[in-house]
């Protein structure tokens, strides 16, 4: 039995798992990077979301998950056609990591005890159709974020040195957090999450009782407690899967991308990743409300999470970017 932290069960930090659900439905967002106070269920909410989903069919023996035994690739030396249902992955991948562990490499052991020349998959390989997560993505070193951020976009690992070269489908939903007060994240990589959102430690008591209510049930009687908020998650599972069969039926007007575009001009946001990523974020959520097509009402409410990350930094404004999000929304759509 999995014994995540059941997802409905995490007390607020609506729009953390707001995000986390979207991209659950349209894994082409971007992933999400989620920055804020320590010990506010960052970590436990990408969990709690990859237990909740269905678990995925894949090759058995595959290293890279694949779904079928046609797109296992050569190297992986899988002759099978058997399936085999896995839990959704979610990989950490760890501080200090090096490249060719995030990448995969050359099998050192296999070249020196049987001088052969075989590829050893890395955290990339595990991830694929699952998630990977990087607590205190702001200090991690930059090639490494660039490498992943490539990857990310691409769907594709491609290693080529040490004699190798080899390719594998590397599609996963990247989320990253941390706190700011440690290190900031160069702009050009904040620009590439597709999402961002800011969780805070709760300012209310009871809202704080709750929490530890929660979490001490939980450590005392998992099976319990999980049993008790299965109904619940089961729900959000069912809406996630409804959603993500509607997603490209949910039609997005011209009226809509004309909003977008005035939205991210109005912001002076660089190129056009944030009325694409904004657009994409609002029908996955529309398509999550039931509703046929995007209102601007799935607008204003996605907006600060698709924009807020991709602004300037203005030294005669000090308000919070989310908040320059939000006054430009009401000035643009009213």
């Amino acid at each position: 039995m999995n014994d995540a932290f059941p997802f409905s069960a995490i007390v607020g930090q609506d729009e953390m798992k707001r995000a986390l659900i979207l991209t659950a439905i349209d894994p082409g967002l971007g992933g999400v990077l989620v920055f804020g106070d320590r010990g506010t269920g960052k970590s436990t909410a990408v969990r709690a979301l990859a237990a909740l989903l269905p678990p995925i069919t894949a090759v058995k023996g595959c290293p890279v998950n694949a779904p079928s035994l046609g797109e296992s690739p050569d190297w992986a030396g899988v002759t099978t056609e058997k399936l085999v249902k896995r839990p959704t992955p979610v990989v950490d991948l760890p501080l200090g990591v090096t490249e060719d562990r995030v990448t995969g490499a050359l099998d050192i052991e296999r070249a020196l005890t049987r001088g052969e020349k075989a590829f050893e998959p890395g955290l990339l390989a595990q991830a694929n159709r699952g998630y990977l997560y990087i607590d205190e993505v702001n200090l991690l070193e930059d090639h490494i974020v660039d490498l992943l951020l490539d990857v990310a976009q691409s769907g594709v690992n491609a290693v080529e040195r040490d004699g190798l070269s080899i390719r594998h489908p590397a599609r996963f939903v990247l989320v990253g957090s941390g706190n700011p007060e440690e290190g900031e994240l160069r702009p050009q990589l904040l620009d590439r999450f597709g999402l961002s959102v800011e969780v805070r430690s709760p300012d209310n008591i009871d809202e704080r009782i709750e929490v530890i209510r929660r979490r001490d049930a939980y450590e005392t009687d998992r099976t319990a407690f999980i049993t008790r908020w299965k109904r619940k998650d089961a729900k959000v599972r069912k809406a996630i899967l409804t959603a993500r069969d509607a997603l490209h039926a949910t039609s997005v007007s011209d009226d809509i991308l004309r909003d977008c575009a005035a939205l991210s001009l109005a912001l002076g946001a660089d190129g056009l990743r944030g009325e694409l990523t904004l657009m994409r974020a609002a029908r996955a959520l529309a398509a999550y409300d039931g509703a046929r097509q995007v209102s601007r009402d799935h607008l204003r409410r996605i907006a600060p999470m698709a924009l807020s990350h991709r602004l300037r930094r203005d030294p005669l404004d000090e308000a919070g970017s989310a908040t320059r999000v939000e006054r430009t929304v009401a000035d643009v759509l009213g």
